[in-house]
């Protein structure tokens, strides 16, 4: 059966289906699906975050690599990531849907399933959107969220004398698209936002800035350095790796470091902290993850000690 053999109306009912499935009575939401727009309510004293991605079919993930499952749940992390480095806690997910006709509809709701489970692991019913169709599958997703006035995570807040932390490890998700485009391997990496980190991090007297690793650790930095009109200081040595990924690169001939600092999709954070705030072995336990330090924040311009661009769309 395909996309067409069910229409769009046939389509959007399974979507409503599957969303009113996963979270029964969502917090914060008024109004979902079925009307011309949904409702939220935030919480008074809270001020709503809003970010959009996309995730498009030859760009981000091709059908004959990755899992369907998969790629509703990576569309779902992706933007979900925002919100982590914003400090917010997730109110809802709007899905934007564009597919061609003769899509297989097993493969459209593995995908929509893949996104609805990952959507409900962290609180982010799924209120509503649209549908059209196109050449190519894209799935554009646009989260809300909430965050204690004034408290949101910013890319501008770093200082000289910071102390920049990651979290997690880099690189996995870039050694799995990497294997799946060498040697055709089915993708199974699956990165996870850092939610519960970001809030934890967004109430830390002495938080610098903060942005997610979606682009690649020297895109990322890059971002945060300009948007704070400052520098850094990277110790290559220091940056956190998975376990045998120096060994699983040398195998496909790739140097690891290089993969670490440019591969994209970790979804990690990328922090600052005041020199007097706690180290990384404080912020593991206050966070409940492994917490790396990495470097410092400088005067001047640009990063030293680090080499590498990032993923670029155009």
């Amino acid at each position: 059966m395909r996309l067409r053999d069910v229409g769009e109306f046939g389509l959007i009912a399974r979507v409503a289906r599957r969303a009113q499935s996963a979270i029964a009575d969502p917090a914060g939401v008024v109004l979902g699906i079925g009307d011309d727009a949904a409702v939220l309510r935030p919480r008074r004293g809270e001020d709503v975050v809003v970010t959009t991605d996309a995730v498009v079919e030859n760009v981000h993930f091709r059908w004959k690599t990755t899992p369907a499952a998969l790629v509703g749940a990576r569309a779902l992390v992706a933007a979900a990531s925002d919100l982590a480095a914003m400090g917010a806690r997730p109110l809802a997910v709007l899905l934007s849907l564009a597919a061609p006709a003769g899509l297989a509809l097993d493969r459209l709701e593995a995908c929509l399933g893949g996104l609805v489970r990952e959507a409900a692991r962290h609180g982010l019913p799924l209120v509503g959107g649209n549908v059209a169709r196109a050449s190519e599958t894209s799935l554009s997703l646009t989260v809300v969220g909430a965050v204690a006035r004034g408290r949101a995570l910013r890319r501008d807040r770093a200082r000289v004398g910071d102390r920049i932390f990651v979290t997690g490890a880099l690189g996995a998700s870039a050694l799995d698209l990497a294997r799946s485009e060498r040697r055709g391997a089915r993708a199974r990496h699956r990165p996870a936002p850092r939610i519960e980190a970001g809030r934890s991090l967004a109430r830390l007297a002495s938080i610098g800035a903060c942005i997610d690793v979606s682009d690649g650790l020297a895109a990322d930095l890059g971002h945060l350095l300009e948007a704070s009109r400052i520098g850094a200081e990277i110790d290559p040595s220091r940056l956190p790796l998975p376990r045998g990924f120096s060994r699983a690169c040398k195998k496909l001939a790739l140097d690891p470091l290089r993969l670490a600092v440019e591969g994209g999709e970790d979804y990690e954070l990328l922090f600052t902290v005041r020199p007097r705030g706690p180290g990384a072995e404080a912020l593991s336990r206050r966070l409940g993850l492994p917490v790396a330090e990495i470097g410092t924040i400088v005067r001047g311009r640009g990063i030293r000690g680090l080499r590498g661009t990032g993923f670029t769309h155009f």
